[in-house]
């Protein structure tokens, strides 16, 4: 019978995350004694074997010392057990402390296992940030091969091109090397046929780049779409999903993240660097063996990897940190707290190094202000929060609404053709209009930028009164026509980003949402700073403006409201608050702007919360079904733990396994017969008396084991949890003990324990199941999965909807 929960070669690599998901099932016959098992070839050399009986001597196998390969590892899309996996690490602990104080050898293995977690911690940080360092300079050269191409070096991007070359400020683009797509076919940039041909070769550049990437996903790693946050907060609360964070994973994301960047798409890199870190830290995990052997000593390394991650997308190593903890992180321990900060220190300084934005800054928004802000200006910042809010809801529920139609109808079935469409539709409405042309990066660096004297950009088209200037600080002065198209030319952006941006999240190229959120509320309020500047200059006698404001001063910096915007925008899709300050902060070096940010961050995320309580990754956890737990819910109703457990009123009797009086045969039976995870193991069935739990796998294979290395081990033979084996005829067939794998103190509840502790019980210790008594008997199970599908029910959600195994 073919087994859900049994796969052939898992057990190779013990907790390998990086096979492929599409791993053929195997079927177990159980049906001869000396069956060839599929573990054969990786139970070569074992010469102890697990169990004993009656009537020969028997070596008896300590699990701890010497565990079987696979015992204590989990299957794909499964639960691990963190109070097992923690009780372990302590074991292996105590016994490298213990043996260290016996020999010199002994003792710096001691050191180097205390040293290696730090050792981990600067290899991860060395990876992201060289492979942010290289995304990043190939995005921005590969966005520039949409426009044109430099003749003196095919390599270098537009503005490397003119770097060598003395043009005046106006005209710093305009430099001999860098060639347009017409100046290059056509011989000369002017004319109608010339913007056709650069049109036209924009779209097409961007088709083959999109495609190029979903095809690359499609074809070699399927994970490496979306932004990956949503998975990395279920795997970091204790979910397997094999080869998702995987070499193939990495290597594909890596190259499809530039390409899906580079193709001006409406969508970020910065998501999908956390899951490159990600990627990174789990790969470099298996060079150590006390990361590469426990699931939750992993989970460790991956949040500090997070942390990495934001710290490279945003030259931002505190930001980083604090994102880890408040947004992604499960458990987070202060010794992982000091492991992140370090690896995002490290990540840091890596990127800087290779300073891929050539300005020897790690951000590419960094912005100097010349004004303070005035108490009066946090009316507009507390609307433009308002607008974040807003627009965070809206996209929230339009984007899932869309996500949903693309899982459950016919269109889900062509991820090619919905990229090609999306865009092309993106790239044709795009180039027309300059602040939707260039990258999404370069228009919110103008966007935040303060205008010069020098600016050239439509922006800074001012009506100029050089008389009044003083020094850099230039009054707030009239707009002139440049400002006016700017405006139009913003608003139509606006329009297009708001809308376009929710087709795009969530197709099958990686696609972030940092980059275009934040440029939906720099767009907002940028628009809105002008807006106030203008009033402020024609109206400087008003009461509002007559105190502070008075002619020839330089009061407004719309680029401080656009600064604002794209924090509050951000915050009302992901609902960040401390990390999203943070991260602002160190973006843009506006330190003196935290005041603003925060009020714009708290407003958007109040009017969000008012509408709807999820942030964009909770609803896509949510609509993929994965079984996370929030741990910042609170569960309010009043049920009790019978009302949840398994089996119902009407249900046949749980499936549990006697400790001493079941056959090789019978346990077998129940095994193929079922697909639980595990099994209760009670004194007998008429008393119901519980002894522990087993899992599943674990049966499996030490069945295996024992029937491939222990003679005498038939289908009659009987199997035995406890210290000695039970009296049974001279003339009995060897028996198998299996003790060793048997959890002496699985945790229960009694039947009238309230859900609420119920519910908190599972979310601190983060359990797998938890057994129910009554007088200390058994009477069923809770598992994680059935605390989510009674949270789902009381919400009025479909409880069906949840994933598991």
């Amino acid at each position: 019978m073919d087994q859900k929960g049994y796969r052939r070669g898992s057990f190779q690599s013990s907790t390998s995350d990086e096979d492929m998901l599409e791993i053929a099932g195997a079927s177990l016959d159980f049906s001869m004694a000396d069956d060839d098992p599929p573990l054969d070839r990786e139970m070569g050399g074992f010469s102890s074997y697990n169990g004993g009986g009656m009537n020969g001597t028997s070596t008896m196998m300590d699990f701890l010392e010497e565990p079987l390969p696979g015992v204590g590892t989990y299957e794909d899309f499964n639960t691990i057990d963190w109070v097992r996996e923690k009780s372990r690490d302590r074991d292996r602990h105590r016994e490298i402390t213990s043996r260290s104080k016996e020999s010199t050898w002994a003792l710096i293995h001691s050191v180097s296992d205390a040293f290696s977690g730090w050792l981990l911690m600067l290899l991860i940080g060395l990876l992201a940030g060289s492979l942010a360092g290289l995304i990043d300079i190939s995005a921005h050269w590969m966005t520039d091969l949409k426009e044109g191409v430099c003749l003196a070096g095919f390599w270098f991007n537009h503005e490397h091109c003119c770097w060598k070359y003395n043009t005046t400020f106006t005209d710093r683009d305009k430099c001999p090397e860098w060639k347009s797509w017409s100046q290059l076919i056509l011989g000369h940039g002017e004319g109608a046929f010339a913007y056709i041909l650069n049109y036209f070769m924009y779209v097409i550049w961007a088709l083959l780049f999109s495609l190029l990437a979903v095809l690359l996903v499609k074809g070699f790693a399927p994970y490496a779409c979306g932004s990956g946050i949503p998975e990395i907060k279920t795997i970091l609360s204790g979910f397997i999903i094999r080869g998702y964070l995987g070499k193939w994973t990495l290597i594909i994301k890596t190259i499809t993240l530039v390409l899906a960047v580079s193709s001006g798409l409406s969508l970020g890199k910065e998501g999908p660097l956390v899951h490159v870190a990600c990627c990174c830290g789990n790969i470099l995990c298996h060079l150590f063996t006390k990361y590469r052997k426990n699931e939750a000593k992993r989970r460790e390394v991956l949040s500090a990897a997070a942390a990495a991650g934001v710290s490279v997308a945003f030259g931002a190593p505190i930001g980083g940190v604090l994102f880890s903890l408040e947004e992604v992180s499960y458990y987070f321990p202060l010794k992982t707290l000091w492991r992140s900060f370090f690896a995002a220190l490290v990540a840091a300084f890596t990127l800087r190094s290779i300073n891929p934005f050539g300005n020897s800054r790690l951000v590419l928004f960094y912005v100097e202000f010349h004004m303070p802000w005035h108490l009066l200006e946090l009316v507009p910042f507390i609307l433009l929060g308002i607008f974040g809010g807003l627009w965070g809801a809206f996209f929230i529920r339009s984007n899932i609404a869309w996500c949903r139609r693309r899982k459950t109808t016919k269109l889900g079935k062509y991820p090619v053709l919905e990229v090609f469409v999306v865009t092309a539709i993106t790239a044709v409405l795009a180039f027309p209009n300059e602040y939707t042309r260039m990258s999404t990066s370069e228009l919110i660096s103008e966007l935040f930028n303060d205008c010069g004297i020098l600016d050239s950009s439509k922006l800074c088209e001012y009506v100029n009164d050089f008389n009044s200037t003083k020094g850099d600080d230039l009054p707030d002065r009239a707009a002139g026509p440049g400002v006016y198209t700017a405006m139009w030319q913003l608003a139509l952006a606006l329009i297009m980003k708001v809308f376009i941006t929710i087709f795009t999240f969530g197709m099958k190229v990686p696609s972030g949402l940092f980059i275009p959120s934040m440029a939906v509320g720099a767009i907002a309020g940028r628009l809105l700073g002008v807006a106030v500047e203008q009033l402020a200059y024609y109206h400087h006698d008003w009461a509002i403006f007559s105190g502070w404001c008075s002619q020839g001063a330089d009061c407004i910096t719309p680029g401080l409201y656009a600064m604002v915007g794209a924090a509050a925008c951000l915050g009302g899709v992901t609902r960040m608050t401390v990390s999203l300050v943070v991260i602002m902060f160190e973006l843009t070096g506006g330190l003196e702007y935290i005041v603003p940010l925060m009020a714009a961050a708290m407003t958007s995320k109040w009017v969000a919360d008012a509408i709807g309580r999820e942030g964009i990754y909770d609803a896509h956890i949510r609509l993929n079904g994965y079984p996370f737990l929030e741990a910042k819910e609170e569960f309010s109703h009043k049920t009790l733990a019978m009302d949840v457990m398994r089996p119902r009123r009407n249900d046949p009797p749980l499936t549990v396994i006697t400790q001493d009086s079941m056959t090789v045969e019978d346990v077998e039976t129940i095994i193929n017969e079922t697909t639980y995870s595990g099994y209760p193991v009670v004194v007998s069935r008429e008393s119901q008396r519980l002894v522990g739990f087993v899992l599943r796998r674990d049966l499996i294979i030490s069945i295996e084991n024992a029937r491939k290395k222990q003679d005498g081990i038939v289908s009659t033979s009987i199997i035995y949890f406890t210290d000695h084996s039970p009296p049974l005829p001279p003339s009995s067939p060897s028996m198998l003990k299996l003790r060793s794998i048997l959890d002496l103190s699985p945790f229960t509840v009694t039947d009238q324990t309230p859900m609420e502790i119920v519910v908190d019980i599972f979310r601190k210790l983060g359990l797998r199941q938890c057994l129910v008594t009554h007088n200390g008997k058994l009477l069923g199970i809770i598992t994680k999965k059935d605390v989510l599908k009674h949270i789902a029910q009381l919400a009025n959600q479909d409880p069906d909807s949840i994933l598991f195994n």
